[in-house]
């Protein structure tokens, strides 16, 4: 999965480079490519890159419940002694 988004991200920053080398000779395939690439960057690295980061995380952990909120006060008053 990692090579598939470096692969992939590569990919994107090429399309782009080469739309926007396109775009001064021929606006309307420069900004095809330009549109095409971020579309893919957008709808399928984005989502594919998130998943990768976040799939053996819980959520728990990020939200402000009472019990971390608890946890983050005597981290705040060990840290002060």
């Amino acid at each position: 999965m990692k090579y598939i988004i470096g692969i992939l991200f590569i990919s994107v920053l090429i399309a782009l480079g080469i739309g926007f080398y396109l775009k001064p000779d021929d606006e309307a395939t420069g900004n095809l490519i330009i549109g095409l690439s971020l579309m893919i960057g957008f709808l399928v690295l984005m989502p594919l890159f998130i998943y990768y980061r976040w799939k053996n995380r819980s959520v728990k952990d990020y939200m402000l419940t009472k019990e971390n909120i608890k946890k983050m006060q005597d981290y705040q008053k060990e840290k002060k002694i």
